[in-house]
C-alpha cells in the first residue's frame, strides 16, 4: 500500500494543478509533496513535472505516467473497496434491488431503521418491477416477491409467505353485481398484473375446491401501485399482496372480493449471486431484513421461511 503513495501524490498534483493544492487536498505540507515528487522522479529516472511560480505542467514522461497509472490506481481502489465491503459485517456499501411497490411502501422505513442500527453501511437501492438477472444487475442481493427461481446458479432464501387479496372499491358494485363465486368474475372487470399484455391467472381455493379465472387484458401493468390506484377509483378488481391493500381494507376504501375464497400466497424471497458463502455484509442485511419483516402484519411466517 505504501509504495502507491508517491503515485497517488503525483496524480493529486496533476489533478489540482499545483503542489499547494495537492498539499491541501492530501492534508500534507507543500514541502512533503515536493520531496515525494522529487524522489518519484529519481526512482523513475524521468522528470515528470515542469514547475513555474504559478503552476505545474506535465512533461511527456509525466503525461505517460499519469495516463498509465491513473486507471491502475482507480481499479486498485475499486477492488479494495469491494473486498472491504464484502468482508466486514458493519461497514461498507451494499447494492440492493427491490420491486417498485414493495420498495415504495416498505423500504423507506426499513432503510431508516437499518441505517440507525448500522450507520457505517451505505446503501444503493434500485427499484424495478422488471425481472432481474442477479448476475448482470451489479447488486449484492435482490428482494423479490415470487416463486423460487428456476436458475440453478442463483442462490435464494425464502423469508416468508406474502398473503394476497382480490379487492375492489365498494363503488364498483354500485355498477355491477357483486360476485358470489369465482365463476361470476368477468375478465373485463379484472385488472391484470403482468407484462406485454398477457392476462393474469387468478387461482381461488376453498376447502378442497380449486377454481382458476383468467383476468382481463383491457388494462395490464407490471406495477401494483398503479393497478391499486385504478381499483380505488372503482375501475375494476385487482389481485395484490396484502401489504399493498391492508390500509385500504382497514379504512373501508376497498373490500375483499369473495371473502370465503382464498388466494394462494406468494413468497418473499432474497436472491443472491452464486456466493460460496454469504459475505458478512450481505448476511448482516439478510438478518436485519427478516427481523424487520417479522414485525409487520402483512406477512405470514406461520407457513413460510
Amino acid at each position: 500500500m505504501q509504495t502507491m503513495k508517491p503515485i497517488r501524490v503525483f496524480l493529486t498534483v496533476v489533478a489540482q494543478g499545483s503542489f499547494a493544492g495537492a498539499a491541501r487536498r492530501l492534508r500534507m505540507t507543500p514541502a512533503s509533496i515536493t520531496r515525494i515528487i522529487a524522489q518519484l522522479e529519481a526512482d523513475l529516472g524521468q522528470q515528470l513535472l515542469l514547475r513555474t511560480t504559478r503552476q505545474v505542467s506535465l512533461t511527456g514522461a509525466g503525461a505517460m505516467v499519469a495516463a498509465r497509472y491513473r486507471p491502475v490506481i482507480e481499479e486498485f481502489d475499486r477492488v479494495t473497496e469491494e473486498v472491504t465491503r464484502t468482508t466486514r459485517p458493519d461497514r461498507g456499501r451494499l447494492a440492493i434491488n427491490a420491486p417498485m411497490s414493495f420498495g415504495m411502501r416498505l423500504m423507506p422505513g426499513l432503510v431508516a431503521s437499518f441505517r440507525l442500527a448500522y450507520p457505517n453501511i451505505a446503501l444503493d437501492v434500485h427499484l424495478t418491477d422488471a425481472l432481474v438477472d442477479i448476475l448482470d444487475a451489479s447488486c449484492d442481493l435482490a428482494i423479490r416477491i415470487s416463486d423460487p427461481p428456476g436458475d440453478k446458479s442463483t442462490i435464494w432464501r425464502r423469508i416468508c409467505h406474502v398473503p394476497r387479496q382480490v379487492v375492489a372499491a365498494p363503488a364498483l358494485f354500485d355498477r355491477i353485481a357483486r360476485p358470489a363465486h369465482p365463476g361470476d368474475l368477468q375478465p373485463d372487470q379484472c385488472l391484470s398484473y403482468g407484462h406485454k399484455g398477457s392476462a393474469e391467472i387468478w387461482t381461488f381455493t376453498r376447502g378442497g375446491m380449486r377454481r382458476t379465472v383468467r383476468a382481463g387484458t383491457d388494462v395490464v401493468s407490471n406495477n401494483g401501485e398503479f393497478l391499486y390506484a385504478l381499483a380505488l377509483s372503482g375501475n375494476g378488481m385487482v389481485n395484490l399482496p396484502d401489504f399493498l391493500v391492508r390500509d385500504g381494507l382497514d379504512r373501508g376504501t376497498v373490500d375483499i372480493v369473495l371473502p370465503d375464497w382464498q388466494i394462494p400466497p406468494l413468497n418473499l424471497m432474497l436472491y443472491y449471486p452464486p456466493y460460496e458463502k454469504l459475505p458478512p455484509l450481505v448476511e448482516t442485511f439478510t438478518e436485519f431484513f427478516e427481523a424487520y419483516i417479522r414485525d409487520l402484519d402483512s406477512f405470514d411466517f406461520g407457513t413460510g421461511g
